[in-house]
């Protein structure tokens, strides 16, 4: 009997509300903060609006939601007077509030608040540290992948050049049926070698050509040297630098990174009226610093610049996370608290919109929009670069002056080849063409070394 009086209640009461909201259209305000209230084109889109639609939907009202003047939840002034969306609600500016709107004891004593749409706790972020792994292969974290791929076919490259260079030019290696060649394939690599740890190996080449070569790449390696020393100075020092914090005791512990929260939030407030000795000593220390920040993109963004740890409601920080793959969340999470819809006290609308919200939770709705809207889009950016690791890309001028470099020496080193042969082509009354191809094969196989040796005969 007690069950069918209070459906029957229920009933008439939303029949009532239905009738009052469609009399006229609700004013919802919220707060622009991502993914919950988003600016798309001229309209709004995210969390919080597909919940006001999904509300509508079932309970039938009209409504139309605009941007908190002042940007802020709302916090009650030395006055008394409250800002915010809070304000508008006190000040009857607005009939509802729908934002990450945190249930406080000193809200709920000026406004109503409906039944909880998401539960939360506080965390901290800071920037993702290097991986214990990494520091196996140290000496590689320098340069990237992409990097070493590159310097590994200059390094072979040269080494190919340097022997054909030997090969083809007169100056370097005179008479191919007598003396021997001094820059074998073997030798090349020795020598590039050891021109990379700046030792030198003898011999070194004699033709202008080989000269050329050598030079560019001896400019190649000073240049690149000192780049990956500068360099692995740098990811050392950042490695030393990095900071392994889990917790909130651990954070308050250290010195190294500093940390802050949201200015007059709800977080600041919890921190600066809790009574346990470690939040006390976060809260002197944000104080202290002044290191409390005007919204959550400016802690975001301190974060990633590093040395710094944001604080504040995990289901904030874990949207931050799923958006920026330099950033980890604590798993700690404290002072459990959750979101809720706000009105005016007294207003005909908490009941119902209570309702409506379990509803939408025991059928999964919420979850789903949990899932929309923080899907992550962290899609694994290259670690290497986020450690600092320089990409082949950063020295391409250096490369490029490589390629350069092997170019004119192949290049010189065929002009010395092409004059001598014309030389002993003038000299033998034969084509040029007869010469070159004669020295050619001399050099890289000796088939026509007999009949050189024939046509020498010949002409005597």
């Amino acid at each position: 009997m007690k069950t069918s009086l209070a459906l029957v209640f229920w009933t008439a009461s939303l029949t009532a509300w239905v009738a009052t909201a469609d009399a006229k259209e609700l004013s919802i305000t919220t707060i622009k903060e991502e993914p919950y209230t988003m600016t798309k084109g001229s309209g709004l889109e995210g969390y919080c609006i597909d919940l006001i639609s999904e509300l509508s939907k079932k309970l039938g009202f009209m409504y139309k939601v605009h941007i908190v003047k002042d940007n802020r939840y709302g916090a009650m002034d030395a006055s008394g007077n409250w800002n915010g969306m809070i304000g508008e609600l006190v000040r009857k500016e607005a009939d509802l509030a729908v934002a990450p709107l945190t249930v406080t004891a000193a809200r709920e004593r000026h406004v109503d608040m409906a039944a909880p749409f998401i539960h939360t706790g506080l965390s901290f972020i800071t920037h993702k540290a290097g991986d214990a792994e990494e520091s196996s292969f140290s000496l590689l974290a320098p340069f990237s992948t992409d990097m070493w791929a590159g310097l590994l076919v200059s390094f072979l490259l040269t080494a190919l050049c340097i022997f054909l260079v030997g090969r083809i030019s007169p100056s370097e290696w005179a008479e191919p049926r007598t003396d021997e060649n001094s820059f074998t394939m073997l030798h090349s690599f020795w020598y590039i070698m050891g021109s990379l740890t700046l030792q030198g190996a003898g011999p070194h080449p004699k033709a202008p050509s080989g000269r050329v070569v050598s030079a560019i790449w001896w400019i190649f390696c000073v240049l690149l040297l000192a780049c990956y020393f500068a360099n692995f100075s740098s990811v050392m020092q950042s490695k030393s630098r990095q900071v392994s914090i889990n917790s909130f005791e651990e954070l308050a512990n250290q010195d190294v990174i500093d940390y802050g929260t949201l200015e007059f939030g709800s977080t600041m407030l919890f921190f600066k009226n809790s009574n346990n000795p470690v939040y006390r000593r976060l809260y002197q220390q944000m104080e202290r610093k002044k290191s409390f920040v005007s919204n959550m993109e400016e802690g975001i963004r301190r974060t990633q610049e590093g040395n710094f740890a944001f604080i504040g409601e995990a289901v904030s920080l874990d949207l931050a996370v799923a958006r920026y793959c330099k950033l980890s969340r604590a798993q700690e999470v404290i002072s459990m608290r959750a979101y809720s819809i706000a009105a005016p006290l007294g207003s005909p609308l908490m009941k119902n919109l209570s309702i409506a919200i379990l509803e939408l939770s025991e059928s999964g709705e919420l979850t789903h929009l949990r899932e929309k809207w923080w899907a992550s889009k962290c899609l694994g950016e290259d670690e290497a670069h986020a450690s600092g690791a320089l990409q082949a890309h950063d020295l391409r001028g250096l490369f490029i002056l490589l390629g350069l470099g092997l170019g004119a020496g192949l290049l010189l080193a065929l002009l010395e080849l092409f004059s001598k042969a014309h030389s002993r082509a003038k000299d033998g009354k034969r084509t040029c063409c007869s010469a070159l191809t004669s020295e050619l094969s001399q050099r890289f196989g000796g088939a026509a070394e007999k009949d050189e040796e024939d046509g020498d005969k010949s002409k005597a």
